[in-house]
């Protein structure tokens, strides 16, 4: 995501102190340092094999199936066999290293030569990245950060990581490297601030899925599938 230059952003903030009738803020803002921070001390010093058990009871809560993986090597397999359980003829992925790294790759080659149609994010298709996003039967990303607390895959966007691709498919699975499990909220928060300190930017569009698309605001009554994936499935995957 490149650095854009904002336009009238002066003017804009003069008028904005003028309506609250006072004169402009231009000093930096310290950050208060609270004598109480509960939200830090949920889950403190877990293990990650102990936030997986809790990640897992949550995920039995938001109907997403959780799939283990002790070995990257054992990943291929894995993703065979939920696609064949699934029943998927389409696949759409991110365009992410990560699919080299844990062999995934391997596995969309596989797919490809059985007649499953395996579309990788295509920066320079633009809006045609979408409409088989639309068509796919399943979409496969990573997590960047998994909340153990709340079940929650937070995903990064970026120029081949297009937010479709967990949204619009029927089924959507995550792949969770098991580092990437953190207590809750709070961990992912932090981790995005010390992001735009260090790096001055963050990625143009964060996501926070947890499980398939649900909605319980009629009369109270959980509708699952109501406006993005009916399915969804987390497989973590033990890097050790």
């Amino acid at each position: 995501m490149g650095t854009e230059r904002i336009h009238h952003k002066e003017r804009f903030l003069n008028q904005i102190a003028k309506s609250l009738g006072r004169e402009r803020i231009k000093t930096p803002v310290e950050r208060p340092v609270w004598k109480q921070q509960p939200q830090k001390e949920v889950y403190k010093g877990f293990s990650q094999d102990q936030l997986v058990d809790i990640l897992k009871k949550q995920c039995e809560n938001i109907h997403t199936q959780v799939v283990e993986v002790e070995r990257k090597e054992s990943l291929p397999s894995e993703l065979e066999r939920l696609t064949d359980q699934i029943g998927g003829k389409s696949i759409v992925s991110w365009d992410d290293p990560r699919f080299q790294e844990y062999r995934v790759n391997q596995y969309f080659q596989k797919a490809s030569s059985k007649g499953v149609d395996v579309h990788i994010w295509d920066r320079d298709l633009g809006d045609e990245n979408i409409h088989k996003a639309e068509k796919a039967d399943i979409g496969i990303t990573f997590s960047d950060i998994t909340l153990a607390e709340s079940g929650t895959v937070v995903l990064f966007s970026d120029n081949g990581k297009g937010r479709s691709v967990s949204l619009l498919p029927t089924v959507y699975i995550a792949i969770i490297p098991k580092k990437s499990i953190v207590p809750r909220m709070t961990q992912a928060t932090s981790y995005i601030h010390r992001m735009q300190q260090e790096e001055g930017k963050v990625p143009s569009c964060i996501n926070f899925i947890s499980g398939p698309s649900n909605s319980a605001d009629i009369e109270m009554d959980l509708v699952v599938g109501v406006h993005g994936p009916v399915q969804a499935y987390y497989v973590i995957v033990d890097e050790d």
